[in-house]
């Protein structure tokens, strides 16, 4: 598989992309620095009104003041892969054994194709990312985590007083946006398995 093959580079990929590791749902970096990862909700600013627009500016000037530490702020835009999702209403299709719904079926299948004749349908996903660093080498990773989990709660609250839903991405997940980013033309054909992340916790092929 091109995913578990040895890199010919002479830095290894671990090293380029700058990662230690994912421990715990905590995303380790070098120079004793710590990630944890939010994935959140949007909403949508235009279809409030001039003053439900008004609160939610205050709202969120409360809540960038009320921050324990600084966040970065991730989209991603990534292109459904309709194909796919045609392919397994079809399968469905197959498995049927009444015409009528194989024939509602394909009328979706044929809408569908027509909606997006022409057109990329795009998705987003926003995520908050919340940082920790401290200067003690040897310091226990149960008290980075505590402190993480300290931000990470005042950060969700904020966020919920916005109107917002916001979950903590898992080591996993973590894994798989990685995985998204450094390789967007097999995202689409080729999804992260767990057998697979097994492999990347155990170093197999980097």
């Amino acid at each position: 598989m091109w995913l578990l093959g040895k890199s010919k580079s002479k830095l290894s990929s671990r090293y380029q992309i700058r990662i230690k590791e994912v421990k715990d749902d905590v995303l380790i970096l070098p120079n004793n620095e710590y990630r944890v990862v939010l994935e959140t909700s949007s909403i949508n600013f235009e279809l409030k009104s001039e003053e439900e627009q008004d609160v939610l500016i205050d709202s969120f000037q409360n809540f960038l003041n009320s921050l324990p530490c600084e966040l970065q702020i991730l989209i991603r835009i990534r292109e459904v892969d309709i194909d796919r999702y045609l392919e397994q209403i079809s399968q469905t299709k197959n498995q049927e054994k009444i015409q009528i719904y194989k024939n509602q079926i394909s009328n979706y299948c044929q809408f569908i194709r027509n909606v997006v004749s022409g057109n990329k349908i795009l998705s987003r996903r926003f995520y908050v990312v919340i940082p920790y660093r401290h200067s003690e080498k040897n310091q226990d990773f149960h008290l980075i985590k505590e402190q993480l989990n300290l931000h990470k709660d005042i950060v969700q609250k904020g966020l919920e007083k916005l109107g917002m839903k916001a979950r903590l991405l898992s080591s996993l997940e973590i894994l798989d946006l990685f995985y998204s980013f450094y390789n967007p033309s097999q995202i689409k054909t080729q999804e992260l398995k767990g057998q697979t992340i097994q492999m990347l916790l155990q170093n197999t092929y980097v």
